[in-house]
């Protein structure tokens, strides 16, 4: 580190009210401090640590009101079996499994859940029309989370 670096860091502690300073450039490093003997000398006393606090109890009356679920058509609910992503169709850009408004037949393919690299085809397991479709494509979906309602 070059000299002149050093007395302006010297200049810069003496006009400041810092008592000690640390530059760290690269591999080099240096520490000024001021008044260290006094400073080693000084006893330390710490705070003792906070005593835990309790968690706040809360109350169904503190909680804020939950609307129910979105009201579904009525019909077969197809849930999600699995956690993962919703696909409606097999690729982008490919054409979706199924439109509300289609009919579908045991056994035909509604959507896609990929889950941990693995793409599962959720299949109808009722005959119907397709009356909703409750997520948009590339959405997360849990487990029993409704994804179709079949008439």
């Amino acid at each position: 580190m070059d000299i002149r670096k050093i007395k302006k860091l010297i200049e810069l502690l003496e006009e400041s009210g810092l008592n000690e300073i640390e530059i760290k450039e690269g591999e080099e490093s240096i520490r000024l401090s001021r008044n260290a003997t006094s400073l080693s000398m000084a006893p330390v006393y710490s705070a003792p640590p906070p005593l835990p606090q309790p968690a706040p109890v809360v109350t169904a009356e503190m909680l804020p009101a939950v609307s129910a679920a979105p009201s579904l058509p009525p019909g077969q609910t197809v849930t999600a079996p699995m956690v993962g992503t919703f696909y409606r169709a097999s690729g982008p850009g490919a054409k979706p499994f199924v439109e509300v408004g289609q009919a579908v037949k045991k056994g035909d393919t509604l959507c896609i859940i990929e889950a941990m690299k693995m793409m599962n085809p959720i299949e109808s397991e009722v005959e119907g029309t397709v009356a909703a479709i409750l997520l948009n494509n590339g959405e997360p979906v849990e487990y029993g989370q409704p994804l179709f309602v079949i008439q």
